[in-house]
């Protein structure tokens, strides 16, 4: 998730809610932080991060074999967008473990998914579907 804090105060937030474990992404000012957080009895071991993603393997105890989480936040600003989508698509080369990717991508596939505002440009909407 998306932290908007620095990482001492993420480390204190992620403990209070009963997380040892975690991974956590400095935010930049009040933009971006992330924090990835599991409890006892994972494994997780961390493949890489920057300020858009974290992607980690897992083993879980009583489970044979691993898989692959990576969690994502797209920026909301334009200027930004091609760097993010082609780090998802650099991320997906991967193909040797099962894969879930999930977090806030900021886009919208459809424009039906979206409720009010100016309406969302198309090409910005086939970008993250072709993605």
């Amino acid at each position: 998730m998306e932290t908007k804090l620095e990482l001492k105060r993420m480390e204190r937030v992620r403990r209070s809610c009963g997380f040892i474990n975690g991974i956590d992404v400095e935010a930049e000012g009040s933009r971006g932080g992330l924090c990835l957080a599991w409890k006892v009895g994972i494994e997780v071991t961390l493949r890489s991060y920057s300020t858009w993603h974290i992607d980690v393997l897992i083993k879980e105890d009583g489970i044979q074999g691993e898989w692959r989480f990576t969690g994502f936040y797209g920026s909301p600003y334009v200027r930004d967008q091609s760097h993010v989508w082609n780090l998802l698509r650099r991320l997906s080369q991967d193909r040797e473990y099962p894969w879930l990717v999930a977090g806030d991508f900021n886009e919208i596939m459809y424009s039906f998914e979206k409720k009010g505002g100016l309406p969302r440009d198309q090409r910005r909407m086939d970008t993250f579907r072709d993605n």
